[in-house]
């Protein structure tokens, strides 16, 4: 039995794990802010053309969503709040590439 979507994410989200060494330097962490800030701004991006792709997918399709594209929705979704509790220093765990993608 599989669990319900909300589950599986939160499990992805909070999920248990390793935290790195706390001993990186302040210097080599704001390289790796300034490193996932891009990333989050290009995500941002991505998000925005695939808001539009989809809705012209449900405009063509009767208002059924394509699976592949809300699933890599849910995915962008979810490193972006990774990478975020990263940037605030929520977590010590960096997002992908640097530790893998969930």
């Amino acid at each position: 039995m599989t669990p319900p979507d909300d589950d599986k994410v939160s499990g992805r989200l909070h999920g248990e794990q390793i935290e790195p060494d706390k001993s990186e330097s302040l210097v080599l962490r704001l390289v790796y802010m300034i490193l996932i800030a891009i990333m989050i701004s290009l995500a941002q991006t991505v998000l925005g053309a695939m808001t539009i792709i989809q809705f012209v997918v449900m405009l063509v399709n009767n208002k059924q969503p394509n699976e592949r594209l809300a699933d890599f929705g849910t995915d962008l979704g979810i490193w972006m709040a990774k990478a975020a509790r990263y940037q605030t220093a929520a977590s010590n765990v960096k997002p992908w590439p640097w530790t893998d993608l969930d």
